[in-house]
């Protein structure tokens, strides 16, 4: 979809009221007419209690209609308002993209005894010791949903470690030792092997956890209408399940052709997540973390060199398969990935990603509505919904870049066959700029007017197509053709 933009539906301190999907409801119709084109919903299974976000899940078909874990609703609503919701979305042509968490499982109904081995936390592939007993939270039988929808029952041998012993009051982390037991080699080497990341970690690798995965996968698909997948902690889950079960969700006869599935791999690292992405076939988009790794940097750094900005970024390399982002709920304040663009640079930052030639751009909830407590800050509401609207009139075709200093870098739109006019976008992370850049011969004595607010005076295109656009310091300025 031309020009398309995610909105991330929610942020980590959304207050624990029920009310969250009945919000997203009323606001659907302005999501649309603001230009969002798809949401990506907060995760939707049932967690360990109602002030859980969604990423300590629980039940996957439990998505608020059972009583379990204290209530029936999860965080954001019951099931209904869910369905409902998601109806709303689809009614204002806005696609719904789900959160699938399936590295983990949290809040156990039973304790097992069974054997397992402590690993070093930082080197998981050092053994502490000997096999031995432990006891731990890792029998899942659902009372409250009573084998509605799957009967599938989570023992011990579905999961490959924990990070609690009970039988010796042990904390740390607990390799399950038996027949086809062990870390994953398809995930992250950090830590030497990443594959335990919280919970119960599930073994992908177990057959019957395979099928179970691979059916509930269809289930929420047919149960919600979704549009599309967002995966959970990718760099903790092997590379051949993804693969599998990416091409096994293609394999839908019904599925929607445009179907999307994207996920997060947080790693800094071009290298590694270049070998993903060749490991899993290019089968699925990826977050852009190293952009906003720059971002964070060139908003923290006074001596930031602005032409660096896609360096080693993901839409440098594979344009075509990064979902680029500011930050999100992981990076924002008091979480543990911790990495938050300052204020400053926001509207660079949202510049950068919705006005560029490349990339699915995402705009944060925290960035867009607001945090709340304990952070309890204000969004960016007016910045980000002026900047899509420039997006909308102004930001297609082709992209001239020009890196002119380390405080200054600019690039031109050039439009296309439905959309003639020029879009030149000026950035400073200095003082007071101007640059003359190139929008054609055809702009030539054409007045050209900047859409942000920040600067009232007009500029006109000289005989050559050029013309000398202007910026503040700190911050965007986009120029095009004045409307009459």
């Amino acid at each position: 979809m031309e020009n398309a933009v995610i909105l991330q539906g929610f942020e980590w301190y959304l207050p624990d009221d029920g009310n969250h999907y009945n919000k997203l409801k009323e606001m659907a119709k302005h999501f649309a007419e603001v230009g969002f084109n798809a949401v990506w919903l907060p995760p939707f299974c049932k967690a360990t209690g109602t002030n859980d976000v969604g990423y300590g899940i629980y039940d996957l078909y439990d998505l608020g209609e059972f009583d379990q874990k204290g209530s029936v609703r999860t965080k954001y609503g019951t099931k209904e308002e869910l369905i409902s919701m998601i109806e709303t979305l689809h009614e204002n042509n806005i696609a719904v993209y789900g959160d699938i968490v399936l590295n983990h499982k949290a809040g156990a109904d039973e304790e097992e005894t069974f054997k397992a081995i402590q690993v070093d936390e930082v080197d998981r592939n050092k053994e502490i010791g000997e096999p031995h007993d432990i006891k731990a939270w890792t029998r899942f039988t659902f009372p409250g949903r009573n084998g509605k929808y799957s009967k599938f029952i989570w023992f011990f041998e579905h999961f490959s470690g924990v990070d609690y012993d009970s039988l010796n009051d042990v904390k740390g982390v607990f390799k399950i030792v038996g027949d086809g037991k062990g870390w994953d080699w398809g995930v992250s080497n950090e830590k030497g092997n990443f594959d335990y990341l919280m919970f119960a970690d599930i073994d992908h690798n177990h057959p019957d956890v395979k099928e179970e995965l691979f059916n509930w996968g269809y289930w929420i698909i047919d149960e919600l209408n979704l549009d599309g997948m967002r995966f959970d902690a990718l760099k903790h889950i092997g590379d051949k399940f993804i693969l599998d079960f990416c091409n096994h969700i293609k394999a839908k006869e019904d599925l929607k052709e445009d179907f999307y599935l994207f996920g997060e791999y947080w790693l800094n690292d071009p290298n590694t997540v270049n070998g993903y992405l060749y490991d899993t076939k290019y089968d699925l988009d990826l977050f852009d973390v190293g952009l906003h790794y720059n971002m964070v940097e060139a908003s923290k750094n006074g001596d930031y060199d602005i032409r660096q900005i896609f360096d080693n970024t993901l839409v440098k390399e594979h344009p075509t398969i990064a979902v680029t982002f500011v930050d999100n709920h992981d990076s924002q304040p008091g979480q543990a990935l911790e990495s938050f663009v300052e204020n400053w640079f926001k509207k660079i930052a949202y510049g950068i990603i919705l006005l560029q030639k490349d990339g699915y751009p995402t705009v944060f909830w925290g960035d867009y509505m607001g945090m709340g407590e304990p952070v309890n800050s204000d969004g960016h509401k007016d910045m980000i919904e002026n900047l899509m609207y420039i997006r909308r009139e102004f930001a297609y075709g082709e992209q001239d870049m020009y890196y002119e200093s380390d405080k200054l870098i600019g690039f031109v739109r050039r439009g296309d066959e439905k959309h003639s006019k020029k879009l030149a976008v000026l950035i400073s992370t200095g003082d007071m700029a101007t640059l003359k850049m190139f929008v054609g011969k055809e702009e030539a004595g054409k007045i050209y007017k900047e859409y942000t607010g920040d600067n009232s005076n007009e500029i006109i295109i000289d005989e050559e197509g050029f013309g000398e656009f202007e910026v503040g310091p700190g911050t965007i300025t986009c120029w095009s053709e004045k409307n009459e």
